[in-house]
């Protein structure tokens, strides 16, 4: 069998559109990468980018420290999370409110963040011990799992247009008032299904509390209110509730996945 003819009018064709492909990927690869103006924001100045700095700096903290409680709560058996460390933690965070800002107490209202993040890991040892009944290795997934949420939330009102976030803020309260009622009224009831919506829904709020908030403190700190600690509080709050909500998710769709298995 002879080889088919090449029509040199194809050929044609095809040389100046392979030449143009070439050419484009080249440039694409020998163009450089302007990572600083990835990571440039300009809608926010300097100096409240240095208190965003110091913000998450102290954020990363207190994760550490909350890990830590709830270690010693899991593993040595020493303290047990509940009621004691929910009380312990919220009159320290009263305390904290009521400490003034200033740089003469900054090193003691970081001492009772400290104190505030190690209860409240502390308080996570019950919600951990059910998970890790269920499934161990639930809890890295929640773990991994909020953290991109909250990354993602919190790149999400760092780049976004400053204040297009802020008229969330009725929405959710309204939305943490009915979470409050479905508590109130699941209390008499025992509804599981009550209790999963409270869950999905306390999820979806508290992802709309990491916008409000991130650009909240934005806005403070753009009219001088420099309080990192404080605006730290409220960071550490949503991230812990969120891992909360999301462990309880997981560990109770593993259980009927198991359920259905039998």
């Amino acid at each position: 069998m002879k080889a088919a003819a090449v029509n040199p009018l194809r050929l044609q064709f095809f040389r100046p559109t392979t030449r143009l492909l070439r050419n484009v990927i080249m440039n694409v690869f020998d163009r450089d990468i302007n990572f600083d103006a990835l990571f440039k924001l300009s809608q926010i100045s300097s100096s409240t980018q240095r208190h965003l700095k110091n913000v998450y700096s102290s954020l990363a903290v207190c994760m550490f420290v909350s890990a830590a409680g709830a270690y010693v709560h899991v593993v040595t058996r020493l303290f047990q999370g509940g009621l004691l460390s929910a009380l312990g933690s919220l009159a320290l965070m009263m305390w904290l409110a009521m400490t003034p800002h200033s740089p003469q107490t900054e090193k003691k209202r970081l001492g009772i963040l400290a104190g505030f993040a190690f209860l409240t890991g502390l308080g996570l040892g019950p919600t951990l011990d059910f998970v890790i009944a269920v499934n161990p290795s639930l809890v890295v997934t929640a773990f991994l799992g909020t953290s991109v949420i909250f990354v993602c939330f919190t790149l999400s009102a760092l780049y976004a247009q400053r204040r297009s976030y802020l008229f969330l803020g009725g929405t959710l309260m309204s939305g943490l008032s009915l979470l409050c009622v479905l508590s109130l009224v699941n209390l008499f009831m025992g509804s599981v299904m009550v209790f999963k919506m409270h869950m999905y829904l306390g999820l979806i709020v508290m992802c709309g509390f990491v916008l409000f908030d991130t650009q909240l403190i934005i806005e403070k700190a753009e009219n001088g209110d420099k309080d990192y600690v404080w605006h730290c509080v409220d960071l550490f709050l949503d991230f812990i509730t969120i891992f909360r909500k999301l462990m309880v998710i997981l560990a109770m769709n593993d259980k009927d996945k198991r359920k259905e298995k039998k």
